[in-house]
C-alpha cells in the first residue's frame, strides 16, 4: 500500500539557506516521525508558494544521507488569494502497511494553522 506522509512549513524570508534549512528540518521530522526508509518510497512532491523563488527546495533532501535516488519534484502551488505565504509543503509516498490513520503529518512553523487537527508532533 502507497500512503501519502504530509507536511508543511514556512520561511521568513526567500532565501537559499532559509528555505533549505526549514525543508531539512522538515524533511527529518517527516522520515523521523513515520520512521520512513528511502527504499520504500515512491517519490516526493514538494510545492512552494509563488513568494519563493530562491532555490529548489528538494536541495535539502540531497543533504539527508541515504535519500541520493529518491524521485523528487518540485512546483508551484496555486495562487489562492487567502492562502499562506512563504509556505512550503511536501507529501512523501511511502510503502507502507501502516493504517492510514496512523500516519503522523507533520506541520511547522506557521503551516501548523493549515492543518492543526493532524498536527501531532510537539514543536520544541
Amino acid at each position: 500500500m502507497i500512503r501519502g506522509v504530509r507536511g508543511a512549513t514556512t520561511v521568513n524570508d526567500d532565501n537559499e539557506i532559509e528555505i533549505v534549512q526549514a525543508t531539512e528540518i522538515l524533511l527529518r521530522k517527516m522520515i523521523e516521525e513515520n520512521e520512513i526508509e528511502a527504499e520504500l518510497v515512491a517519490s516526493v512532491f514538494i510545492s512552494v508558494t509563488e513568494d519563493i523563488t530562491a532555490v529548489f527546495p528538494a536541495k535539502a533532501m540531497r543533504l539527508i544521507e541515504g535519500w541520493k535516488y529518491v524521485p523528487v519534484m518540485c512546483m508551484r502551488e496555486i495562487p489562492v488569494a487567502s492562502s499562506l505565504p512563504k509556505c512550503i509543503r511536501v507529501m512523501i509516498h511511502v510503502n507502507t502497511n501502516i493504517p492510514q490513520k496512523e500516519i503522523s503529518h507533520i506541520y511547522l512553523g506557521g503551516a501548523i494553522s493549515l492543518r492543526p487537527d493532524l498536527n501531532t508532533v510537539d514543536q520544541s
